[in-house]
């Protein structure tokens, strides 16, 4: 398990005692499983380092903060960080727990930070997308209706007297989403519907 991490103080000698993590002199290195973070706090220019580094090497990450402002905690999602550990709380153990849990696809917040992140999440959902008409997977709830019953395997007419909508209409809803995720065909549509958790 390879860990890159922001700066090197502290975190390395906290690491190399454990037998499956190393620590990568690269600031963004491409063959890590997880990147470490470490910061006081979470300025808007150590944003712009996490979010470079989620664009330059994508895998997960944590994040050590002395300080992290409610504010700024969604942001940081989205450069990937799916674990958060206060600094005066990351002993080794905890920080390699972290580390192996970020990189089996899991994710570890404090649960006041949790907590905050699902007000965050709702608050989007309320205010920025549902205005829009669509949900946080980037569909509208009429596409969002059409994908449960392809996936219950109607047919477009079934879909269609379920729904009150023309056979038409149904096929242009499938279309427009095959067509804006460059999908073949209907399997294709359900399959990534699952994959990403819609369904």
């Amino acid at each position: 398990m390879g860990v890159g991490p922001l700066t090197f103080t502290g975190l390395t000698e906290m690491l190399l005692g454990n037998a499956d993590v190393f620590v990568a002199t690269d600031p963004f290195p491409a063959d890590v499983d997880v990147l470490v973070f470490a910061a006081d706090r979470v300025p808007p220019h150590v944003l712009v380092s996490m979010s470079k580094a989620a664009a330059e090497s994508g895998p997960p990450a944590v994040l050590v903060a002395r300080q992290l402002d409610r504010p700024v905690l969604l942001r940081v999602v989205e450069c990937r960080v799916v674990a958060v550990l206060h600094r005066s709380a990351a002993t080794s153990e905890r920080l390699v727990d972290a580390i192996r849990v970020a990189s089996q696809g899991g994710g570890v917040l404090p649960t006041n930070l949790l907590g905050e992140l699902l007000r965050q999440v709702e608050n989007l959902n309320r205010e920025v997308l549902e205005p829009r008409g669509v949900n946080s997977a980037g569909f509208t709830s009429r596409e969002t209706d059409v994908l449960w019953l392809l996936s219950e395997g109607w047919d477009t007419e079934e879909i269609g007297k379920e729904l009150c909508y023309s056979e038409c209409t149904v096929k242009n809803v499938i279309y427009a989403m095959t067509n804006r995720l460059n999908l073949r065909n209907r399997p294709q549509l359900v399959a990534y519907a699952v994959r990403i958790g819609l369904i």
